[in-house]
């Protein structure tokens, strides 16, 4: 029941973002659902936007909304959010609760915003606003706070790869010879049919790699609330933190609470808030555990500021392999959100010629303009 709500609140915010959607249209969606597995959102995602969409152009759009309000909920820290569909959580049974209605009946439904990922910080829950553009070394505790629930209502995403592995498929150009031979038996070998087959996607892997040295110290709580929010997502995820030495912290991150997390993480890294070899954190990776957590074409994290008291030609060689081993290395540095930075440290020297993204990582701005950056891998 609350899954027709849920539809009908969704209509009425695609209907308030320009797209025309009849009003019969979701009673036809209901009945599509009943035919497929709701608990997979790719068949879910497929199912509403052939019903939804009628016109190419509109394909983005729906896209934005879809990602703003199908979001799984992070924590319990709001009574009314988007990622519920308008559900009152907090306490108790969800109540739903629908936008208020006019004396015409119709609802009143917010006006469409176009840019999708101010969407999503606009409908944050909070009684205080959060400047997006102040660096997170300037933040109040309060606004620490704030700024941490803003992060996890941003919507994390890593592109689909292909895999090895074959599919059925309903078309295609690849020729399903196992399933034609079999076919073709009972019209005495006769081939009147041509099943296709398609390569089978998954999510790529995503690997986390964050400074947490003395340097650091101004960005790394608020650097580690946005790498537990990538941790929990469904798909794959590995989290290293180092300083002069790699830890691997994939376990604590999946705790439920990033303060929880972050406050026992800080006990467990020996070496927090120290000096910075980044070659020999990245050695590790490399040696100890490529075999492990570089399968699949992950896609790597590396989050530090490049201050590094290793030697130049470590840093090079190691992050020249790591970014072999890999699908993308993105190097998010919070200095780079100043405008008087330049990357002159010669470990910056060093890496950056093997870097796919060199982006800033200094406020919550910089953090979301990441987000539609992964969805495209």
């Amino acid at each position: 029941m609350y899954l027709l709500h849920n539809l009908l609140h969704f209509g009425e915010v695609l209907h308030a973002a320009g797209l025309e959607v009849p009003a019969g249209r979701m009673i036809d969606v209901a009945n599509a659902l009943e035919h497929i597995d709701v608990g997979r959102r790719e068949d879910f995602y497929v199912t509403l936007r052939t019903l939804l969409v009628n016109r190419p152009q509109d394909f983005q759009l729906f896209d934005d909304a879809f990602r703003t309000f199908w979001r799984r909920p992070v924590g319990e820290w709001s009574a009314r959010d988007l990622r519920a569909m308008g559900e009152q959580r907090r306490f108790g049974p969800p109540q739903v609760d629908f936008p208020p209605v006019d004396e015409t009946g119709s609802s009143q439904a917010p006006a469409a915003i176009a840019d999708p990922v101010e969407r999503v910080a606009a409908l944050t829950y909070s009684d205080r606003d959060v400047s997006r553009t102040k660096d997170f070394a300037e933040f109040t505790a309060e606004e620490i706070e704030d700024a941490r629930k803003s992060l996890t209502m941003l919507s994390w995403d890593v592109g689909l790869r292909r895999t090895r592995r074959w599919t059925p498929a309903f078309r295609g150009r690849a020729l399903d010879l196992r399933r034609a031979a079999r076919a073709s038996s009972r019209y005495g070998g006769e081939l009147l049919e041509l099943p296709a087959r398609m390569r089978k996607v998954r999510r790529r892997p995503l690997v986390l790699i964050c400074d947490v040295s003395g340097s650091m110290e101004r960005y790394t709580r608020m650097l580690l609330h946005f790498v537990h929010g990538l941790s929990g997502r469904e798909w794959r995820v590995e989290t290293f933190l180092f300083a002069t030495r790699l830890t691997r912290v994939t376990r604590e991150m999946l705790r439920p609470r990033a303060t929880t997390a972050a406050r026992r993480i800080a006990q467990y890294v020996p070496d927090w808030g120290g000096g910075t070899r980044i070659g020999d954190a990245l050695r590790t990776v490399n040696v100890q555990w490529r075999r492990r957590v570089m399968g699949g074409g992950p896609v790597v994290l590396l989050i530090s500021d490049g201050w590094d008291r290793g030697e130049p030609d470590v840093l090079r060689r190691e992050i020249a392999r790591l970014s072999r081993s890999c699908y993308r290395l993105i190097w998010l540095n919070p200095l780079l959100g100043s405008p008087n930075y330049q990357p002159l440290t010669r470990g910056m020297q060093a890496a950056l010629p093997h870097v796919d993204l060199f982006a800033p990582a200094h406020n919550l701005q910089s953090l979301a303009e990441l987000e539609p950056y992964l969805a495209r891998i």
